[in-house]
């Protein structure tokens, strides 16, 4: 029996508002702890939230750029819990009415996005972190009340990598709308996972599990990796998965229950009395969409269809926000003697392996826009072949400068034209029979002769132009 994995992802974003969602403390990640607080999101008795207005433009914005209906009226409830993260005792969200719903992104369905207050912070010190620790927990209220927006999708994703794509491509988008910072390390984008499994065919879902604030792509894709292992285990070996919310550690890599998950509803929501009802106008939302910048899956549409590329480079390009910039800077350093495919083959092959092997973001090297375009015009020109080019390029990465010096520096010009004829003509006549073979139709036999012409050159001739060369003179 073949068991399919089902994968749902909620993801907490971090709006990048100047106060935070119900109070005027100001935000600040990184300032001492406790310094942004009063007595609203501290919940102190006889306090009044006032809905922050621009949360609600800025909800308004991914609502729909995600496609989703836009709730003509929703309401905020209090969701009770207590934890020492929540000082009021409850969390100011909203419950059966979402701000936004049956959205879409790529392949995958948005189930909900709603706008809600976010926890404050909790470092656990010792052994805290244990049933029956002896360590302690201390707490910074200054993320607390920071304005969040949850989007939940639909169980539509049925692979790990494919969650971790998904969500890259959500943040990117995210980041062109300009409504968070997105920066998974310091929390403005958190990802929980609902993992299960089901025998292939079968529409009806399994138990599911929930995988807990996952901060990087990597650490939700080896997350949901583990998850799938672990309950195709238990289902393989006769038991039946628990429903619970766990946490992986990506160091370990190991699954820890945290508690057990009922079905029905605990928080016992009811509507927040304090504050009003959203009801953004119709031409609000309107006005919304029609100032939507450039979206990535946009913009990948565009990559294909105006300049030519190649559905996996202009998914690549599109879908990393950095990068298709630096693309576009140095597509339009090139003008027009360079062609747009030219250049996104060097940045989405040669520049993102190399940036890799030297640890770094490929934007982040010492290849400008404007030197890859100068590289990319060189060997457009003929003045230096491939393999020469990236020997320039990999010098780019580590030290930066200007292609044409490089290439001048290291003796990586191209052979001339009446040189590398004459070399041709002396390599042909020193493999005969390469040469006779060649003539008979086998095409194989080239490469001895091609291989004679590279080491004379020392490896600056094209390789391609070799070989045209080599068959014109042997009259094929």
């Amino acid at each position: 029996m073949k068991l399919v994995p089902t994968i749902g992802l909620e993801i907490h974003v971090q709006l990048q508002t100047r106060t935070k969602m119900f109070c005027g403390c100001e935000l600040e990640f990184g300032a001492e702890p406790n310094t942004h607080t009063c007595p609203i999101c501290l919940g102190h008795p006889g306090t009044l939230p006032v809905t922050n207005e621009q949360a609600i433009e800025y909800a308004t914005r991914i609502a729909v750029a995600l496609g989703c209906e836009v709730a003509p009226r929703s309401i905020f409830h209090r969701k009770n819990y207590f934890y020492p993260d929540l000082p009021k005792g409850y969390q100011i969200s909203q419950f059966d009415i979402p701000f936004g719903s049956n959205g879409r992104l790529g392949d995958v369905r948005i189930h909900r996005v709603h706008l809600e207050e976010d926890a404050a912070k909790l470092t656990h010190v010792g052994d805290s972190g244990r049933i029956h620790g002896s360590g302690a927990s201390l707490v910074d209220f200054n993320r607390g009340g920071t304005p969040l927006m949850e989007i939940v999708t639909e169980p539509d994703i049925e692979d790990p990598a494919a969650a971790r794509e998904w969500l890259a491509l959500l943040r990117t988008t995210l980041r062109q709308l300009g409504v968070s910072d997105v920066n998974m390390d310091e929390g403005s984008l958190r990802c929980d996972a609902n993992v299960s499994i089901r025998p292939e065919g079968s529409a009806e879902l399994g138990t599911k599990t929930e995988l807990k604030n996952m901060n990087s792509f990597r650490y939700l894709e080896r997350g949901v990796e583990a998850e799938i292992a672990r309950q195709r285990g238990i289902v393989e070996a006769g038991g039946t998965v628990d429903q619970e919310t766990l946490h992986f550690d990506p160091t370990s890599g190991t699954l820890t229950p945290l508690r057990s998950k009922e079905y029905a509803h605990d928080y016992r929501y009811f509507p927040e009395p304090d504050l009003v009802p959203l009801a953004p106008a119709a031409a609000d939302v309107e006005a919304a969409r029609a100032a939507l910048p450039e979206l990535p899956e946009q913009r990948r549409d565009r990559y294909a269809a105006e300049l030519g590329l190649n559905p996996d480079a202009a998914r690549l390009l599109a879908f990393d926000a950095e990068l298709g910039t630096f693309f576009e800077s140095a597509t339009a350093a090139a003008g027009d003697g360079v062609e747009a495919k030219a250049i996104a083959n060097w940045v989405t092959g040669d520049l993102v392996a190399l940036a890799r092997e030297a640890e770094l973001e490929p934007t982040a090297t010492g290849a400008t826009p404007e030197a890859l375009a100068a590289l990319v015009g060189l060997v457009a020109a003929g003045s230096v072949n491939r393999g020469g080019a990236r020997e320039v390029l990999a010098v780019l990465v580590r030290d930066g400068g200007e292609p044409a010096a490089i290439v001048e520096r290291l003796d990586l010009g191209a052979s001339d034209s009446g040189e590398l004829e004459a070399i041709v003509e002396q390599a042909i006549a020193d493999q005969p029979d390469a040469a006779a073979k060649v003539r008979a139709g086998e095409g194989k036999a080239i490469g001895a002769i091609v291989g004679v012409v590279m080491r004379e050159t020392r490896g600056k001739a094209d390789g391609g132009d070799v070989t045209r060369l080599i068959r014109a003179k042997l009259g094929l």
